[in-house]
């Protein structure tokens, strides 16, 4: 193998590498935060079969869970623009991710609320809390507690899938290091260094659940 590697060139353009891997954070967190409050709100609505947006929450899962990821990222980016609705890269990026970890996370909370015993609901109408207090008192906290480690998962699997967002042009991680690589050439160089990015960026956030799992259950999951 007579390859030379040029490790300045990578070093050299390593802040603007950092500068997408914060984008690709900041997309990361946001889409994660946003889609669980919409999962909350669809788990929510299947559970009590509240029709008709019941039926919009089946198709939302449906879509979600059994259309690969691209798709639904071209569909923003490409698909709305055939409407005249024409989003940023980092929007549709965004409106991808947020969509996606909404209909996952919907059964993941679905099958945490279950998981309660009935009777815990059945004592909290006979003490007279209404329905949002039972949910913001009694059934939110405990099922937040047994989903902690899945929900963990699918906030990696959104910082990884981010990664799609160089097929739009988005200046991620991903699609900075193909930018910085298109000028210089050393392809093996840059992505070798994102794909390490990539690894400890993951590492952080496991370890930075963990930490936090620790704090908030006291050591319980």
């Amino acid at each position: 193998m007579d390859y030379e590697f040029h490790w300045n060139t990578v070093l050299q353009k390593l802040p603007e590498m950092l500068s997408g891997a914060f984008v690709t954070l900041h997309v990361s967190v946001l889409s994660m935060l946003i889609g669980i409050v919409f999962a909350v709100l669809l788990a929510i609505v299947k559970m009590n079969n509240i029709k008709p947006f019941s039926y919009v929450a089946v198709a939302w899962v449906e879509v979600a869970r059994n259309t690969p990821a691209l798709f639904q990222i071209y569909m923003a980016y490409f698909g709305l623009g055939a409407f005249g609705i024409h989003l940023s890269p980092y929007t549709a990026v965004l409106s991808a991710l947020i969509f996606i970890n909404a209909g996952y996370l919907v059964e993941t909370f679905r099958g945490g609320f279950d998981s309660i015993p009935k009777t815990q609901y059945s004592a909290s109408k006979s003490l007279g809390m209404t329905g949002f207090q039972i949910y913001r008192y009694i059934l939110l906290p405990q099922m937040f507690r047994r989903i902690y480690h899945p929900m963990t998962n699918q906030f990696v699997w959104s910082i990884l899938m981010s990664s799609l967002g160089i097929l739009v042009g988005m200046g991620e991680l991903s699609g900075e290091t193909q930018r910085l690589q298109s000028l210089s050439f050393r392809t093996l160089e840059f992505f070798m260094v994102a794909a390490c990015m990539y690894y400890v960026i993951t590492k952080l956030v496991l370890l930075a659940a963990s930490l936090a799992a620790r704090k908030l259950f006291r050591g319980e999951i």
